[in-house]
């Protein structure tokens, strides 16, 4: 019996982590769509909505990315006794 209840409260977690994390894409992604186009109408530029939504996107995903491989990048020293590449991201 607590294997099955460690299993379910594994799952429950995995579950209530993919919904916050949605919920916050959606918010970042409301938010960066609000930032492209109001910086398009300070710029004098009137796009349509699917170029407003593609470059949200891009930026959306851009930002993703590179906090995805930042932060364990660059709070380690290099390691100057070796010429292997070390990747960090997947630890």
């Amino acid at each position: 019996m607590s294997t099955l209840r460690n299993l379910l409260r594994g799952l429950l977690g995995s579950v209530i982590g993919i919904v916050v994390i949605g919920l916050v894409a959606t918010v970042v992604f409301a938010v960066a769509i609000f930032v492209v186009s109001t910086g398009a109408g300070l710029a004098g530029y009137d796009p349509s909505a699917d170029f407003v939504v593609l470059s949200a996107a891009l930026v959306v995903v851009a930002v993703i990315l590179t906090g995805g491989f930042t932060p364990r990048l660059s709070n380690q020293e290099p390691d100057e006794t070796t010429d292997e590449f070390d990747d960090r991201t997947f630890n």
